[in-house]
């Protein structure tokens, strides 16, 4: 195999027990680890079995890979934060990192910036559909489903709805769009989201195109390295493999579709208020929520694209005053200008923030203009430059540029 399509499942019966689609991954996670092919293995794990508190862990046994088998939607982790500052960009180490798309976004434009070596890390994309926030999924369980939340051993988003699986093997669903509508479901950022497929992973991995009922993971190859790892794991009994018939690669081509759909029309839904208002009110509505800044740093902190080792939001810097709170409008403003062409929508931002300001979407509203101006889409060539971190000959010889948001 040296790329495409295929449907897989693992050969480990205790690994194929567990999983919740054919246990592929962790079975590629588990050779690639013991082939050699990396030291080390970076994912997310519940913490004591809590599925609401997922942390990040650095796996270099092999027999501890099946501690992360199964999706936790309520646990969405900073991967790519947590690469670049505790693992020194990977320079030290070969690592498999088991991300989501906006996981993998940021992991791109952090490699542009010289922070992490992509050359070091095999990127073992999953699909996704969206995550909850911690706090609004045990809410959303107890109050909306009617169960405990500490009873939820699983669940799963298709379709437009949200299904759960309880501990005493029943299983609850609920329209997605009724959850939503009721302040509950993904969260916000994830609802506006455009890339269900991490296609810039060497490898993507889930469960569209899978037939109802079957365990199995539907897997696409994007790279050498991923083909490399899905041939050696294939070759060496650890996977079965099989290609998929064009009605499941039109499955999930229509899956994938769907989710864009929704996702654009989410994007309208929350754009539309702001849309309206005429520049003046816009200005005064964004100066209203900054005004409730306390400058905690939340934001910058949890930003995956924030890079600088002496932070120009610093009062030793000269930019900004000191002391101030909340801080004049250059704060956040200087901030956003920062990352705003690089966003990758992940909303680690707006989940960090104290004051629950909605900072992602007005990130995410002004990289959707820059990406139209300069056609630049963050996170998915990695050849491509950020535009406000470059600059071309053409742009040089413009006499003046006028861009509105």
């Amino acid at each position: 195999m040296s790329g495409g399509m295929y449907l897989a499942w693992s050969a480990d019966e205790e690994i194929l027990e567990k999983a919740e689609c054919g246990g592929a991954v962790t079975s590629l996670l588990r050779f690639a680890l013991e082939s050699g092919q990396v030291d080390a293995v970076l994912a997310t794990q519940a913490r004591d079995g809590n599925r609401y508190d997922g942390v990040p862990v650095l796996i270099t046994d092999p027999q501890d890979v099946i501690g992360t088998a199964g999706a936790l939607h309520a646990s969405p982790v900073n991967l790519a934060r947590c690469l670049k500052e505790y693992l020194d960009g990977a320079a030290n180490l070969r690592i498999a990192v088991v991300c989501k798309p906006c996981d993998a976004k940021a992991i791109i434009e952090l490699t542009k910036r010289e922070q992490i070596d992509v050359e070091n890390l095999l990127l073992i994309g999953l699909n996704c559909t969206g995550t909850f926030s911690p706090r609004i999924a045990r809410k959303m369980f107890e109050e909306e489903f009617g169960v405990d939340p500490n009873e939820v051993v699983r669940e799963d988003i298709e379709d437009g709805k949200l299904t759960i699986w309880l501990r005493d093997g029943n299983e609850v669903e609920m329209s997605l769009a009724e959850l939503e509508e009721n302040g509950c479901g993904r969260r916000e950022n994830c609802r506006r989201c455009e890339t269900g497929i991490p296609t810039m992973a060497d490898v993507a991995c889930g469960k569209w195109g899978v037939e109802d009922g079957r365990k199995a993971t539907f897997v696409e190859i994007f790279s050498e390295k991923g083909a490399t790892l899905v041939d050696g794991a294939a070759a060496d009994g650890r996977i079965f493999v099989e290609r998929p018939d064009d009605a499941a690669v039109e499955t999930r081509r229509a899956k994938a579709e769907a989710a864009l759909k929704l996702a654009r029309s989410w994007q309208e839904r929350d754009f539309a208020p702001l849309k309206e208002m005429s520049l003046e009110q816009r200005f005064l509505y964004w100066t209203g929520q900054f005004s409730q800044c306390i400058k905690c740093f939340g934001c910058r902190d949890a930003c995956p694209i924030c890079y600088c080792k002496v932070c120009w939001l610093e009062a030793e810097r000269g930019y900004v005053e000191g002391g101030e709170i909340p801080p004049s409008l250059m704060w956040p403003m200087v901030r956003i200008a920062h990352v705003m062409d690089s966003c990758v929508n992940c909303g680690q931002c707006q989940d960090a923030c104290s004051m629950n300001l909605p900072l992602s979407r007005l990130i995410f509203m002004l990289n959707r203009g820059i990406s139209e101006v300069f056609k630049y889409e963050p996170g998915v060539d990695l050849s491509a430059r950020p535009p406000c971190a470059s600059v071309t000959e053409e742009e040089l010889n413009v006499d003046t540029v006028s861009i509105s948001f």
